[in-house]
């Protein structure tokens, strides 16, 4: 059974590690490992970001990370919870960790009072929308229509 933990400062080093293989899993040659280790030692102590780290077992080491962004909504009078980044390592991939960090991240949605749950993968990412369909996500969920994620890329 997989174990679910929030990290601390003190594994800032080992959320940047995971989130590189996951960048280096994508394709993707940046943002740089100093980069994501900048990053995730600024937002780690931050009120509105949680890491959630997962492993295969208590003696496990760290197999999983999910990332949580909260925000409050003027639509729902509550916070909203974005589940910005998840991935699993690949030797642990099948065996539940992922499972636990979605439902470990609905689970502190609600316990932080948030109304809803948001989240965007590739439509060609079928096991992952399999997994979110499967613990009550939706391509629906604000209506009877589908939901669509849109973005911009700004250049400064």
């Amino acid at each position: 059974m997989s174990v679910v933990w929030l990290a601390g400062p003190d594994q800032a080093e080992t959320v940047a590690e995971l989130l590189v293989a996951f960048r280096d899993h994508q394709g993707h040659s940046s943002p740089s490992d100093a980069s994501f280790l900048d990053s995730v030692t600024q937002l780690i102590g931050r009120p509105d970001t949680e890491f959630w780290l997962a492993a295969l077992h208590h003696d496990a080491p760290a197999a999983g990370v999910c990332q949580l962004r909260f925000r409050h909504s003027v639509w729902t009078a509550t916070e909203d919870c974005w589940l910005e980044d998840l991935f699993v390592r690949s030797e642990a991939r099948r065996r539940g960790v992922a499972r636990a960090l979605v439902q470990h991240a609905l689970e502190r949605a609600r316990e932080r009072g948030c109304r809803r749950v948001e989240l965007d993968t590739t439509e060609d990412n079928l096991g992952a929308i399999a997994l979110y369909e499967s613990v009550g996500f939706s391509m629906t969920s604000k209506g009877s229509s589908r939901s669509l994620y849109l973005g911009a890329h700004l250049h400064l």
